[in-house]
Protein backbone atom coordinates (compact mmCIF):
# COMPACT_ATOMS: atom_id res chain seq x y z
CA UNK A 1 0.00 0.00 0.00
CA UNK A 2 1.56 3.30 -1.06
CA UNK A 3 1.26 6.57 0.84
CA UNK A 4 1.05 8.85 -2.19
CA UNK A 5 -0.49 12.31 -1.82
CA UNK A 6 -2.19 12.92 -5.19
CA UNK A 7 -3.55 16.13 -6.76
CA UNK A 8 -7.25 16.90 -6.41
CA UNK A 9 -8.78 19.26 -8.98
CA UNK A 10 -11.95 19.88 -6.95
CA UNK A 11 -9.88 20.90 -3.95
CA UNK A 12 -7.71 23.15 -6.12
CA UNK A 13 -10.82 25.07 -7.29
CA UNK A 14 -11.82 26.16 -3.80
CA UNK A 15 -11.59 29.81 -2.87
CA UNK A 16 -12.73 31.80 0.13
CA UNK A 17 -11.58 34.32 2.72
CA UNK A 18 -7.98 33.39 3.32
CA UNK A 19 -4.83 34.82 4.83
CA UNK A 20 -1.87 32.80 3.60
CA UNK A 21 0.47 31.78 6.42
CA UNK A 22 4.04 33.06 6.14
CA UNK A 23 6.48 30.22 6.87
CA UNK A 24 10.10 31.21 7.48
CA UNK A 25 11.66 27.94 8.63
CA UNK A 26 10.14 25.35 6.30
CA UNK A 27 13.44 23.77 5.23
CA UNK A 28 14.77 21.61 8.03
CA UNK A 29 17.45 19.10 7.07
CA UNK A 30 18.34 16.17 9.30
CA UNK A 31 21.88 14.82 9.32
CA UNK A 32 21.13 12.21 6.67
CA UNK A 33 19.61 14.79 4.32
CA UNK A 34 22.54 17.20 4.75
CA UNK A 35 24.94 14.67 3.22
CA UNK A 36 22.60 12.76 0.93
CA UNK A 37 24.02 14.39 -2.20
CA UNK A 38 27.70 14.27 -1.30
CA UNK A 39 29.83 13.53 -4.39
CA UNK A 40 26.64 13.39 -6.49
CA UNK A 41 25.32 15.65 -9.27
CA UNK A 42 21.95 17.15 -10.15
CA UNK A 43 20.37 18.64 -13.27
CA UNK A 44 17.13 20.65 -13.33
CA UNK A 45 15.26 21.14 -16.62
CA UNK A 46 12.78 24.01 -16.40
CA UNK A 47 9.92 24.68 -18.81
CA UNK A 48 7.53 27.61 -19.05
CA UNK A 49 7.24 30.96 -17.34
CA UNK A 50 9.64 33.00 -15.24
CA UNK A 51 7.87 31.84 -12.08
CA UNK A 52 8.89 28.30 -12.99
CA UNK A 53 12.45 29.49 -13.58
CA UNK A 54 12.43 31.04 -10.10
CA UNK A 55 11.13 27.76 -8.62
CA UNK A 56 13.95 25.98 -10.45
CA UNK A 57 16.47 28.26 -8.73
CA UNK A 58 14.99 27.33 -5.34
CA UNK A 59 15.03 23.61 -6.18
CA UNK A 60 18.70 23.94 -7.16
CA UNK A 61 19.42 25.79 -3.91
CA UNK A 62 17.80 23.04 -1.84
CA UNK A 63 19.74 20.31 -3.67
CA UNK A 64 23.01 22.15 -3.06
CA UNK A 65 22.13 22.41 0.65
CA UNK A 66 21.96 18.61 0.54
CA UNK A 67 25.44 18.34 -0.94
CA UNK A 68 24.58 17.85 -4.62
CA UNK A 69 26.64 19.71 -7.22
CA UNK A 70 25.23 21.02 -10.49
CA UNK A 71 26.09 19.46 -13.84
CA UNK A 72 25.02 20.41 -17.35
CA UNK A 73 25.62 16.83 -18.54
CA UNK A 74 22.61 14.53 -18.30
CA UNK A 75 24.83 11.45 -18.45
CA UNK A 76 26.70 12.67 -15.37
CA UNK A 77 23.62 13.47 -13.27
CA UNK A 78 22.49 11.35 -10.32
CA UNK A 79 19.18 13.20 -10.11
CA UNK A 80 17.28 14.86 -12.97
CA UNK A 81 14.23 16.97 -12.15
CA UNK A 82 11.77 18.16 -14.81
CA UNK A 83 10.24 21.43 -13.57
CA UNK A 84 7.17 21.68 -15.77
CA UNK A 85 4.57 23.98 -17.33
CA UNK A 86 0.92 23.04 -17.91
CA UNK A 87 -0.39 26.04 -19.81
CA UNK A 88 -0.56 24.25 -23.18
CA UNK A 89 -0.90 20.68 -24.36
CA UNK A 90 2.27 20.86 -26.46
CA UNK A 91 4.33 21.65 -23.35
CA UNK A 92 2.98 18.54 -21.62
CA UNK A 93 3.66 16.30 -24.62
CA UNK A 94 7.22 17.62 -24.74
CA UNK A 95 7.79 16.76 -21.07
CA UNK A 96 6.34 13.27 -21.41
CA UNK A 97 8.61 12.72 -24.40
CA UNK A 98 11.57 13.85 -22.31
CA UNK A 99 10.64 11.41 -19.55
CA UNK A 100 10.63 8.60 -22.09
CA UNK A 101 14.01 9.74 -23.43
CA UNK A 102 15.51 9.77 -19.90
CA UNK A 103 14.84 6.04 -19.65
CA UNK A 104 18.06 5.61 -21.66
CA UNK A 105 20.06 7.21 -18.85
CA UNK A 106 18.21 5.16 -16.26
CA UNK A 107 19.33 1.96 -17.99
CA UNK A 108 22.94 3.12 -17.85
CA UNK A 109 22.61 4.25 -14.22
CA UNK A 110 19.84 2.36 -12.36
CA UNK A 111 20.31 4.55 -9.27
CA UNK A 112 19.48 7.70 -11.28
CA UNK A 113 16.53 9.54 -9.71
CA UNK A 114 14.07 11.08 -12.19
CA UNK A 115 11.66 13.65 -10.80
CA UNK A 116 8.62 15.54 -12.06
CA UNK A 117 7.49 18.76 -10.42
CA UNK A 118 5.85 22.08 -11.25
CA UNK A 119 2.43 22.74 -12.74
CA UNK A 120 2.06 19.44 -14.59
CA UNK A 121 2.47 17.63 -11.28
CA UNK A 122 -0.62 19.50 -9.98
CA UNK A 123 -2.85 17.88 -12.63
CA UNK A 124 -4.74 14.70 -11.78
CA UNK A 125 -4.67 13.30 -15.33
CA UNK A 126 -0.94 13.85 -15.71
CA UNK A 127 0.05 12.25 -12.41
CA UNK A 128 -2.19 9.25 -13.03
CA UNK A 129 -0.68 8.82 -16.51
CA UNK A 130 2.89 9.11 -15.19
CA UNK A 131 2.29 6.61 -12.39
CA UNK A 132 0.72 4.16 -14.82
CA UNK A 133 2.93 4.50 -17.89
CA UNK A 134 6.27 6.01 -16.85
CA UNK A 135 7.74 3.69 -14.25
CA UNK A 136 11.14 5.39 -14.49
CA UNK A 137 9.81 8.42 -12.55
CA UNK A 138 10.76 8.09 -8.88
CA UNK A 139 9.73 11.50 -7.57
CA UNK A 140 6.64 13.70 -8.04
CA UNK A 141 5.96 16.93 -6.15
CA UNK A 142 3.95 20.05 -6.87
CA UNK A 143 4.21 23.83 -6.69
CA UNK A 144 3.25 24.07 -3.00
CA UNK A 145 5.90 21.89 -1.35
CA UNK A 146 9.39 22.50 -2.72
CA UNK A 147 10.59 22.44 0.89
CA UNK A 148 9.67 18.73 1.17
CA UNK A 149 12.24 17.73 -1.45
CA UNK A 150 14.88 16.57 1.11
CA UNK A 151 12.55 14.18 2.92
CA UNK A 152 11.22 12.83 -0.38
CA UNK A 153 14.75 12.16 -1.61
CA UNK A 154 15.61 10.46 1.68
CA UNK A 155 12.57 8.23 1.21
CA UNK A 156 13.81 7.28 -2.28
CA UNK A 157 17.50 6.79 -1.46
CA UNK A 158 17.29 5.32 2.03
CA UNK A 159 13.79 3.86 2.04
CA UNK A 160 13.96 2.56 -1.55
CA UNK A 161 10.43 3.85 -2.22
CA UNK A 162 8.84 6.08 -4.84
CA UNK A 163 7.91 9.52 -3.42
CA UNK A 164 4.73 11.28 -4.58
CA UNK A 165 3.50 14.33 -2.67
CA UNK A 166 1.25 16.93 -4.29
CA UNK A 167 -0.89 19.40 -2.32
CA UNK A 168 -4.06 20.87 -3.83
CA UNK A 169 -4.83 23.72 -1.47
CA UNK A 170 -4.83 27.51 -1.24
CA UNK A 171 -1.12 27.71 -0.48
CA UNK A 172 1.37 29.45 1.81
CA UNK A 173 4.15 32.00 1.53
CA UNK A 174 7.63 30.56 2.12
CA UNK A 175 10.44 32.90 3.08
CA UNK A 176 14.12 32.10 3.36
CA UNK A 177 14.36 29.04 1.12
CA UNK A 178 17.85 28.68 -0.39
CA UNK A 179 18.39 29.64 -4.01
CA UNK A 180 20.94 29.13 -6.75
CA UNK A 181 20.47 32.16 -9.01
CA UNK A 182 20.79 31.27 -12.69
CA UNK A 183 22.12 34.71 -13.71
CA UNK A 184 24.77 36.90 -12.13
CA UNK A 185 23.40 40.40 -12.72
CA UNK A 186 19.67 39.88 -13.34
CA UNK A 187 17.36 38.35 -10.75
CA UNK A 188 13.70 37.40 -10.52
CA UNK A 189 11.83 38.21 -7.31
CA UNK A 190 8.49 36.52 -6.65
CA UNK A 191 6.17 39.09 -5.10
CA UNK A 192 3.10 36.86 -5.07
CA UNK A 193 1.88 33.46 -6.16
CA UNK A 194 -1.41 31.98 -7.27
CA UNK A 195 -4.31 33.52 -9.14
CA UNK A 196 -8.02 34.06 -8.48
CA UNK A 197 -9.06 35.29 -11.94
CA UNK A 198 -10.10 31.85 -13.29
CA UNK A 199 -10.03 32.77 -16.97
CA UNK A 200 -12.01 29.95 -18.53
CA UNK A 201 -9.09 28.58 -20.60
CA UNK A 202 -6.40 28.80 -17.93
CA UNK A 203 -5.11 26.02 -15.67
CA UNK A 204 -2.87 28.29 -13.55
CA UNK A 205 -5.37 29.01 -10.72
CA UNK A 206 -5.64 25.25 -10.21
CA UNK A 207 -1.88 24.56 -10.32
CA UNK A 208 -0.67 27.60 -8.35
CA UNK A 209 -3.39 28.05 -5.75
CA UNK A 210 -5.13 31.11 -4.34
CA UNK A 211 -3.60 34.53 -4.84
CA UNK A 212 -1.24 35.30 -1.98
CA UNK A 213 1.17 38.21 -1.66
CA UNK A 214 4.49 38.43 0.12
CA UNK A 215 4.95 41.23 2.64
CA UNK A 216 6.37 44.36 1.05
CA UNK A 217 9.12 44.49 3.68
CA UNK A 218 10.33 41.00 2.71
CA UNK A 219 10.38 41.87 -0.99
CA UNK A 220 12.24 45.14 -0.39
CA UNK A 221 14.77 43.38 1.83
CA UNK A 222 15.40 40.81 -0.92
CA UNK A 223 15.94 43.54 -3.52
CA UNK A 224 18.27 45.44 -1.17
CA UNK A 225 20.34 42.28 -0.70
CA UNK A 226 20.48 41.76 -4.47
CA UNK A 227 21.75 45.35 -4.81
CA UNK A 228 24.49 44.64 -2.28
CA UNK A 229 25.39 41.46 -4.18
CA UNK A 230 25.94 43.45 -7.37
CA UNK A 231 22.72 42.76 -9.26
CA UNK A 232 21.71 45.41 -11.78
CA UNK A 233 18.17 44.33 -12.68
CA UNK A 234 15.23 42.68 -10.92
CA UNK A 235 11.99 41.39 -12.40
CA UNK A 236 9.02 41.34 -10.02
CA UNK A 237 7.05 38.17 -10.70
CA UNK A 238 3.48 37.04 -10.19
CA UNK A 239 0.65 35.44 -12.12
CA UNK A 240 -1.05 38.85 -11.95
CA UNK A 241 1.28 41.41 -10.39
CA UNK A 242 -1.28 44.20 -10.70
CA UNK A 243 -3.40 42.49 -8.06
CA UNK A 244 -0.49 42.40 -5.61
CA UNK A 245 -1.53 43.29 -2.07
CA UNK A 246 -5.28 42.80 -2.48
CA UNK A 247 -5.06 39.96 0.03
CA UNK A 248 -2.96 42.14 2.40
CA UNK A 249 -4.95 45.38 2.78
CA UNK A 250 -2.54 46.90 5.32
CA UNK A 251 0.50 46.12 3.19
CA UNK A 252 0.10 48.43 0.18
CA UNK A 253 -0.78 47.75 -3.46
CA UNK A 254 1.45 47.18 -6.50
CA UNK A 255 1.91 50.90 -7.20
CA UNK A 256 3.19 51.29 -3.62
CA UNK A 257 5.52 48.30 -4.04
CA UNK A 258 6.89 49.61 -7.34
CA UNK A 259 7.81 52.92 -5.70
CA UNK A 260 9.44 51.26 -2.69
CA UNK A 261 11.48 48.90 -4.88
CA UNK A 262 12.52 51.84 -7.07
CA UNK A 263 13.71 53.69 -3.96
CA UNK A 264 16.17 50.87 -3.18
CA UNK A 265 18.31 52.27 -6.01
CA UNK A 266 18.48 49.06 -8.06
CA UNK A 267 19.33 50.19 -11.59
CA UNK A 268 16.59 48.38 -13.49
CA UNK A 269 13.13 47.13 -12.47
CA UNK A 270 10.78 45.08 -14.61
CA UNK A 271 7.56 43.22 -13.79
CA UNK A 272 5.38 40.52 -15.30
CA UNK A 273 2.60 39.61 -15.85
CA UNK A 274 -0.04 42.35 -15.84
CA UNK A 275 -3.77 41.75 -16.18
CA UNK A 276 -5.57 44.72 -17.78
CA UNK A 277 -8.36 44.44 -15.19
CA UNK A 278 -6.15 45.54 -12.29
CA UNK A 279 -3.97 48.16 -14.03
CA UNK A 280 -4.39 51.39 -12.02
CA UNK A 281 -3.52 54.99 -12.83
CA UNK A 282 -1.19 54.96 -9.81
CA UNK A 283 0.75 52.14 -11.44
CA UNK A 284 0.98 54.08 -14.67
CA UNK A 285 2.29 57.12 -12.85
CA UNK A 286 4.86 55.10 -10.90
CA UNK A 287 6.29 53.70 -14.13
CA UNK A 288 6.43 57.21 -15.58
CA UNK A 289 7.94 58.85 -12.48
CA UNK A 290 10.88 56.53 -11.75
CA UNK A 291 13.73 56.24 -14.23
CA UNK A 292 14.74 52.82 -12.91
CA UNK A 293 11.29 51.29 -13.63
CA UNK A 294 11.74 50.17 -17.21
CA UNK A 295 9.29 51.47 -19.85
CA UNK A 296 8.12 48.02 -20.89
CA UNK A 297 4.75 46.42 -20.13
CA UNK A 298 3.50 42.97 -21.06
CA UNK A 299 -0.26 43.45 -21.39
CA UNK A 300 -2.09 40.29 -22.50
CA UNK A 301 -5.01 40.92 -24.87
CA UNK A 302 -6.03 37.31 -25.67
CA UNK A 303 -8.81 38.46 -28.06
CA UNK A 304 -10.05 41.66 -29.64
CA UNK A 305 -13.70 40.57 -29.64
CA UNK A 306 -15.97 41.39 -26.70
CA UNK A 307 -18.02 38.19 -26.87
CA UNK A 308 -14.89 36.03 -26.87
CA UNK A 309 -13.40 38.09 -24.04
CA UNK A 310 -16.57 37.52 -22.03
CA UNK A 311 -16.49 33.78 -22.66
CA UNK A 312 -12.81 33.78 -21.71
CA UNK A 313 -13.70 35.43 -18.40
CA UNK A 314 -11.26 38.29 -19.01
CA UNK A 315 -13.35 40.99 -17.23
CA UNK A 316 -12.66 43.82 -19.68
CA UNK A 317 -13.97 44.88 -23.08
CA UNK A 318 -11.97 45.71 -26.18
CA UNK A 319 -12.72 49.40 -25.63
CA UNK A 320 -11.46 49.28 -22.04
CA UNK A 321 -8.30 47.58 -23.24
CA UNK A 322 -7.74 50.24 -25.92
CA UNK A 323 -8.23 52.99 -23.36
CA UNK A 324 -5.63 51.44 -21.07
CA UNK A 325 -3.26 51.01 -24.01
CA UNK A 326 -3.67 54.68 -24.90
CA UNK A 327 -3.08 55.79 -21.32
CA UNK A 328 0.13 53.77 -21.23
CA UNK A 329 1.36 55.28 -24.49
CA UNK A 330 0.44 58.80 -23.38
CA UNK A 331 1.86 58.55 -19.85
CA UNK A 332 5.08 56.52 -20.15
CA UNK A 333 7.71 57.93 -22.50
CA UNK A 334 8.97 55.51 -25.18
CA UNK A 335 7.01 52.64 -23.62
CA UNK A 336 7.20 49.26 -25.33
CA UNK A 337 4.14 46.99 -25.08
CA UNK A 338 3.94 43.25 -25.76
CA UNK A 339 0.95 40.96 -25.53
CA UNK A 340 -0.49 37.42 -25.62
CA UNK A 341 -3.17 36.40 -28.14
CA UNK A 342 -5.14 33.16 -28.38
CA UNK A 343 -6.47 32.13 -31.81
CA UNK A 344 -9.31 29.69 -32.32
CA UNK A 345 -11.04 29.91 -28.94
CA UNK A 346 -14.02 27.52 -29.04
CA UNK A 347 -16.59 28.80 -31.50
CA UNK A 348 -14.55 31.80 -32.65
CA UNK A 349 -15.98 33.08 -35.95
CA UNK A 350 -14.05 34.73 -38.76
CA UNK A 351 -15.71 38.03 -37.85
CA UNK A 352 -14.57 37.69 -34.24
CA UNK A 353 -11.06 36.88 -35.40
CA UNK A 354 -11.14 40.00 -37.58
CA UNK A 355 -11.75 42.03 -34.39
CA UNK A 356 -8.46 40.66 -33.04
CA UNK A 357 -6.68 41.72 -36.24
CA UNK A 358 -8.22 45.18 -35.90
CA UNK A 359 -6.87 45.44 -32.36
CA UNK A 360 -3.41 44.46 -33.58
CA UNK A 361 -3.66 47.15 -36.27
CA UNK A 362 -4.60 49.66 -33.56
CA UNK A 363 -1.97 48.72 -30.96
CA UNK A 364 0.91 47.84 -33.29
CA UNK A 365 2.58 45.75 -30.58
CA UNK A 366 6.34 45.70 -30.14
CA UNK A 367 6.21 41.97 -29.53
CA UNK A 368 3.57 39.30 -29.12
CA UNK A 369 3.17 35.66 -28.14
CA UNK A 370 0.41 34.05 -30.19
CA UNK A 371 -1.04 30.57 -29.77
CA UNK A 372 -3.79 28.31 -30.99
CA UNK A 373 -6.27 27.57 -28.19
CA UNK A 374 -5.19 24.52 -26.19
CA UNK A 375 -7.94 22.94 -24.03
CA UNK A 376 -6.78 22.22 -20.50
CA UNK A 377 -8.59 19.38 -18.69
CA UNK A 378 -10.82 20.63 -15.90
CA UNK A 379 -11.19 24.18 -17.19
CA UNK A 380 -14.58 25.52 -18.39
CA UNK A 381 -13.29 26.25 -21.91
CA UNK A 382 -12.34 22.59 -22.38
CA UNK A 383 -16.05 21.74 -22.18
CA UNK A 384 -17.19 24.41 -24.67
CA UNK A 385 -18.43 23.37 -28.10
CA UNK A 386 -15.78 24.02 -30.74
CA UNK A 387 -16.76 23.89 -34.40
CA UNK A 388 -13.64 25.54 -35.84
CA UNK A 389 -11.33 23.16 -37.67
CA UNK A 390 -7.64 22.94 -36.78
CA UNK A 391 -6.80 23.85 -40.38
CA UNK A 392 -8.76 27.10 -40.03
CA UNK A 393 -7.11 27.85 -36.69
CA UNK A 394 -3.65 27.38 -38.20
CA UNK A 395 -4.54 29.69 -41.10
CA UNK A 396 -5.73 32.36 -38.67
CA UNK A 397 -2.55 32.05 -36.63
CA UNK A 398 -0.45 32.49 -39.78
CA UNK A 399 -2.41 35.60 -40.77
CA UNK A 400 -2.09 37.01 -37.27
CA UNK A 401 1.64 36.34 -37.08
CA UNK A 402 2.18 38.06 -40.41
CA UNK A 403 0.75 41.29 -38.97
CA UNK A 404 2.50 40.90 -35.62
CA UNK A 405 5.87 40.38 -37.36
CA UNK A 406 5.29 43.45 -39.53
CA UNK A 407 4.72 45.72 -36.53
CA UNK A 408 7.55 44.18 -34.53
CA UNK A 409 9.96 44.98 -37.37
CA UNK A 410 8.41 48.42 -37.91
CA UNK A 411 8.78 49.33 -34.21
CA UNK A 412 12.37 48.14 -34.19
CA UNK A 413 13.20 50.28 -37.22
CA UNK A 414 12.34 53.39 -35.20
CA UNK A 415 15.45 52.77 -33.09
CA UNK A 416 17.94 52.78 -35.98
CA UNK A 417 20.35 55.71 -35.60
CA UNK A 418 19.57 56.12 -31.88
CA UNK A 419 21.85 55.40 -28.94
CA UNK A 420 20.39 53.10 -26.29
CA UNK A 421 21.41 51.82 -22.87
CA UNK A 422 22.09 48.06 -22.94
CA UNK A 423 22.73 45.77 -19.98
CA UNK A 424 25.37 43.31 -21.24
CA UNK A 425 24.12 39.74 -20.77
CA UNK A 426 27.06 37.89 -22.35
CA UNK A 427 28.53 36.56 -25.59
CA UNK A 428 26.55 34.71 -28.23
CA UNK A 429 26.62 30.90 -28.05
CA UNK A 430 27.34 30.76 -31.77
CA UNK A 431 29.78 33.69 -32.05
CA UNK A 432 31.83 34.63 -28.96
CA UNK A 433 32.77 37.94 -30.55
CA UNK A 434 29.14 39.10 -30.56
CA UNK A 435 27.54 40.12 -27.27
CA UNK A 436 23.88 40.70 -26.51
CA UNK A 437 21.71 42.53 -24.01
CA UNK A 438 18.44 44.38 -23.62
CA UNK A 439 17.39 48.00 -23.81
CA UNK A 440 15.03 49.50 -21.21
CA UNK A 441 12.19 48.70 -23.65
CA UNK A 442 13.17 44.99 -23.62
CA UNK A 443 14.61 45.12 -27.14
CA UNK A 444 17.30 42.49 -27.75
CA UNK A 445 20.51 44.08 -29.11
CA UNK A 446 23.49 42.25 -30.65
CA UNK A 447 26.81 44.12 -30.74
CA UNK A 448 30.58 43.85 -30.51
CA UNK A 449 31.83 44.67 -27.03
CA UNK A 450 34.81 47.08 -27.22
CA UNK A 451 35.06 48.07 -23.57
CA UNK A 452 33.42 46.80 -20.41
CA UNK A 453 32.20 43.41 -19.26
CA UNK A 454 29.13 41.32 -18.62
CA UNK A 455 26.85 43.14 -16.19
CA UNK A 456 27.80 46.64 -17.36
CA UNK A 457 25.23 49.04 -18.78
CA UNK A 458 26.73 50.54 -21.93
CA UNK A 459 25.78 52.88 -24.79
CA UNK A 460 25.07 51.18 -28.12
CA UNK A 461 24.29 52.91 -31.41
CA UNK A 462 21.61 50.97 -33.29
CA UNK A 463 22.63 50.33 -36.90
CA UNK A 464 20.12 47.73 -38.10
CA UNK A 465 16.62 46.50 -37.20
CA UNK A 466 15.39 42.94 -37.55
CA UNK A 467 12.03 41.39 -36.69
CA UNK A 468 13.03 40.20 -33.23
CA UNK A 469 16.26 42.06 -32.50
CA UNK A 470 18.50 45.03 -33.17
CA UNK A 471 22.14 45.23 -34.24
CA UNK A 472 24.46 47.97 -33.05
CA UNK A 473 27.96 49.16 -32.22
CA UNK A 474 29.21 50.20 -28.83
CA UNK A 475 29.86 53.93 -28.58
Amino acid sequence: MNDYRLPDLKQARRRGPYQAPIIRDALKLNETQKSLGRDLFYHVITYGCQANVRDGEVISGILEEMGYAHTELLEKADIIILNTCAIRDNAEKRVLGEIGFLQNYKRQNPSLIIGLCGCMAQEEEVVNKVLKSYKNVDLIFGTHNLYELPQMLEKIVVGKQKAVSVYSHQGSIFEGLPSHRSLQYKASVMIMDGCDKFCTYCIVPYTRGQQRSRLAEDIIAEVQQLCQDGYKEVTLLGQNVNAYGKDLPENGDFAYLLKKVAETGIERIRFTTSHPWDFTNEMLQAIADYDNIMPYVHLPLQSGNDEILKRMGRRYTSEEYRNLFDRLKNTVKDVSISTDIIVGFPGETEEQFQDTLKMVEYCKYDNAYSFIFSPRPGTPAARMEDNVSMEEKKQRLARLNERLDYYSKSNNEKWVGKTVKVLVDGPSKTNPEIYSGYTPQQKLVNFTLKEGKVGDIIDVLITEAKKNSLNGIQE
